[in-house]
């Protein structure tokens, strides 16, 4: 039988494309090169390239995402393995260009990512099937921001936070009622909608689910304890914080966390890797975002997770792989 070909898509047009790229490296190493012909392809806002073993660039044509090599032969990919973190890999825009195209690809369908990429819609869609989340306002860039009526309403601290952004890129914990508008400036740096949210006073899990040979499963849940004021993009990525699996909580929060998180994930239809964020507060998951291509570098959660639980990163990717390879057979 003839090995599968398997582009490693990373990169992206945000300034995740930074942990993209180790996210990639990590993917690329670990899928079995008995089964796969593996390579890697980079994505980014000024081109679109392979490359190759010897650190060559090699033009993706966007019309069919196939490759054109030296000799006259063209290389096309069985399947897209996509690890891009932020736009255009995790909000639907790449996936949508796949479907149109034919190409295979791994993760949650253009629906789900987008859908999940939106903070807002995900936690209104999620609140039908009994999930709770932080009391919260909505702005659009441009409309008035009434700072007394957002803090008697939500009270203080809040946080503001980018509706469509990830990594915790532009997020503020305000303290005091004056600092909001100011919050709010950064945050829509990000994005052109915004998210101001009440303070949920509890511990911040990050759950990891995926669907793993059929069956969705909680591959563990990771105690945050950060060093700065919440998790954001230093604590995540840098090393600010404490990471601790399995969390340290007792045994019917545990279930009442792997139950929540599996109904989130199945409600919305997902598929692949996925890490939702809670803080549990009196005993309750308040959800606060879901992650449809989390970070997957060697320090990352949700690798850290899969060891835990005893699944390989190799078995990890390969499933991804093998799911993609079967999805769209008729």
């Amino acid at each position: 039988m003839s090995k599968k070909s398997v582009a490693v898509v990373m990169g992206g047009y945000s300034d995740e494309y930074v942990v993209s790229l180790k996210s990639g490296q990590l993917i690329y190493d670990s899928l079995d090169r008995d089964l796969y012909d593996v390579y890697k392809v980079v994505i980014l806002k000024d081109e679109w390239y392979l490359l190759d073993e010897e650190g060559q660039k090699h033009e993706i044509r966007k019309g069919d995402f196939s490759v054109p090599l030296e000799n006259n032969d063209i290389l096309t990919f069985d399947v897209c393995f996509n690890i891009i973190h932020g736009t255009p890999g995790e909000n639907g825009i790449l996936q949508a260009y796949w479907d149109a195209i034919g190409q295979k690809y791994t993760g949650c369908d253009f629906y789900q990512s987008a859908l999940t990429f939106n903070k807002k819609d995900t936690l209104a869609v999620l609140s039908k099937y009994g999930i709770p989340s932080a009391k919260s306002v909505y702005l659009r860039k441009g409309e008035a921001i009434d700072a007394d009526n957002i803090t008697d309403q939500l009270g203080l601290p809040v946080f503001v936070k980018p509706n469509q952004s990830g990594s915790s890129l532009g997020i503020s914990k305000v303290k005091e009622k004056s600092a909001l508008l100011a919050a709010a400036e950064v945050a829509f740096k990000e994005d052109d909608e915004i998210l101001i949210e009440s303070f949920l006073d509890g511990m911040e899990v990050s759950v990891g689910v995926i669907d793993y040979k059929g069956e969705t499963i909680v591959l563990g849940i990771t105690e945050i304890v950060p060093t700065n004021e919440f998790f954001d993009y230093e604590a995540k990525y840098e090393g600010a914080s404490e990471e601790i699996t399995p969390a340290r909580i007792d045994d019917e929060t545990r279930i009442k966390v792997e139950e929540i998180a599996k109904r989130a994930y199945n409600s919305l239809g997902m598929s692949g890797f996925s890490r939702s964020e809670f803080i549990l507060m009196d005993g309750i998951p308040y959800m606060l975002e879901m992650n449809t291509n989390p970070g997957f570098s060697p320090a990352s959660i949700l690798p850290q997770q899969a060891k835990i639980y005893g699944i390989s990163i190799a078995d990890l990717c390969g499933n991804e792989v093998e799911k993609a390879l079967n999805k769209f057979r008729n």
